[in-house]
């Protein structure tokens, strides 16, 4: 029976579907790659026409621009990432940031622990078994999904399937509707040539001094750690227990570099709460492929379940990087860029696993937009006032930039600052040597 007949009256229209969120709801939406495009458009258009007030969007890391001006009253945003369809409201302070980043498996996390009236999600048309997947993205789902009171899906027929935690019964969601936009991410610039350079310099650097055959790898969302995946082809025997699986790891699979098979937890398998940055013929080789297993994030987030890996090696993105240690990859100042996902978590596995190591990515400088074409440090004397600390320098093992690799475990203040003035853009360091000595004695 085709799936459409199987559903039955539970199918019908995106008006229909959205016409049951009411005044002051709570509404949830699956995250980032996996945005419900369809729902989110739809129910954007109910709350135009009228009759809709005061409803709260729990919409993490949202593709979707919820505040939009002629949307206030209507729509009221609570996001743990600023991307960039709500950053300027989230400036503004037309939208609330959570700076969540403790996870625990199976529980909804804290700032969005309150049950959800409806969940608006994303899923494949369900199999002969009635079993639908989340796709390319598990996120949080299932937990969400248990916790709504409503759950409305929209089909889409392109969806993949994986092991682990990605399905949910056809019989557990309330309502359907088709998918007619895809889903997508925040939509991302290409980077320039420049960018491009520096991303080669640091992955090549990562891969090959600080990365080890049998180790397991974490990398985090991000122009520079996504890339890894790229540069770890003569590796072998390497395993992923991650958050988002990224870009190159199914080629690295298929060829062998990747095996898992001396990870303590989840041997020979790939796992991961998402897959990020991925053309249409990765997906494909990860389609229904037994060694990718995708779960709900507070499991793969779990810092109990973490730090029972050997050789981990966690590579997270960084904004800016203070002349001790202290790592932001949320923001240059007071005002959220990103957020902070499961960094903080990773790099405290990664610090804490025997043979494993931090490691912070970044530019040594960038030219920011808006900014009239003039280069700024990303490696600095002191943290703006204001700007949030993502990772304590307590738990940074190396920085790694264009220049070089800094190693800070087990520095002192002093050692820790000459280390980062030399991987610093040549055009800073002098600045940068000078505010060391003036601030610590180095």
């Amino acid at each position: 029976m085709e799936w459409r007949e199987r559903l039955g009256g539970r199918l019908v229209s995106l008006e229909t579907a959205v016409s049951r969120v009411a005044s002051g709801q709570i509404v949830a939406a699956a995250p980032f790659t996996c945005s419900p495009m369809t729902l989110s458009h739809g129910l954007i258009e109910y709350g135009r026409k009228g009759g809709l007030e005061n409803v709260r969007i729990d919409h993490l890391a949202s593709a979707v621009c919820w505040t939009e001006p002629d949307l206030e009253g209507v729509f009221r945003l609570r996001d743990n990432y600023a991307t960039p369809a709500n950053r300027a409201a989230c400036h503004r302070g037309d939208s609330d940031y959570l700076p969540i980043g403790l996870f625990r498996a199976h529980e909804l996390p804290d700032g969005l622990a309150q049950a959800p009236d409806v969940f608006l999600v994303p899923v494949s048309p369900p199999d002969a078994n009635g079993i639908c997947s989340f796709g390319p993205g598990v996120w949080m789902s299932p937990t969400t999904a248990r916790a709504a009171k409503l759950v409305i899906a929209e089909v889409q027929e392109d969806f993949i399937r994986t092991g682990g935690e990605n399905a949910i019964h056809m019989d557990e969601i309330d309502l359907f509707v088709e998918g007619e936009v895809p889903i997508g991410g925040p939509r991302q610039a290409a980077p320039s040539e420049e960018e491009i350079s520096q991303v080669e310099a640091i992955c090549t650097s990562v891969a090959v001094e600080l990365v080890s055959d049998g180790d397991t790898l974490q990398m985090g969302v991000g122009t520079v750690s996504a890339s890894l995946g790229q540069f770890l082809d003569f590796r072998n025997d390497l395993g992923i227990q991650t958050e988002l699986i990224t870009g190159g790891i199914a080629d690295l699979v298929e060829a062998g570099n990747v095996t898992g098979l001396r990870k303590e937890i989840h041997p020979g398998k790939v796992v991961g709460s998402a897959l990020v940055s991925m053309k249409r013929d990765e997906l494909e080789k990860i389609h229904e492929n037994p060694v990718f297993e995708l779960y709900d994030f507070g499991y793969t987030d779990d810092l109990r379940r973490l730090i029972q890996l050997d050789h981990l090696v966690a590579v997270n993105n960084a904004m800016v990087v203070d002349l001790t240690g202290q790592v932001s990859a949320e923001a240059f100042d007071h005002r959220p860029y990103t957020g902070v996902g499961g960094q903080t978590v990773f790099m405290l596995a990664g610090a804490y696993s025997p043979h494993g190591k931090s490691i912070s990515v970044l530019p040594s400088s960038s030219i920011p937009s808006g900014g009239e074409g003039v280069r700024v440090t990303r490696i600095v004397p002191t943290l703006v006032a204001g700007t949030p600390v993502t990772v304590p320098r307590t738990y940074v093992d190396f920085v790694v930039t264009e220049f070089g690799i800094a190693e800070l475990r087990g520095k002192t203040v002093q050692e820790r600052a000459r280390a980062l003035c030399e991987i610093a853009h040549p055009d800073f360091r002098d600045m940068l040597l000078e505010s060391a000595r003036a601030l610590y004695n180095a």
